[in-house]
């Protein structure tokens, strides 16, 4: 889980890299609208893989779970 949510976030912040240079959000119009959107959604995407990686719980309280859910179907 973790190690698809490191390669989300690196994904994300390979495309701000490669598309912030490129957006101007100074022109007006339609074009800074399309930028001012595209960077938003961007920042979302990267608070969402950020927020999954910070508050996932540890693996011993995954497989405590699924023991707990074993126990639990044997009744």
């Amino acid at each position: 889980m973790k190690q698809r949510l490191l390669l989300c976030l690196l994904l994300c912040g390979v495309m701000l890299y490669y598309a912030v240079p490129r957006l101007s959000l100074e022109s007006g119009g339609l074009e800074s609208l399309f930028a001012g959107s595209w960077l938003l959604f961007a920042l979302l995407a990267v608070a969402g893989n950020l927020t999954g990686i910070l508050y996932s719980p540890p693996k011993k309280q995954k497989v405590k779970r699924k023991l707990e859910y074993k126990r639990l179907r044997q009744y």
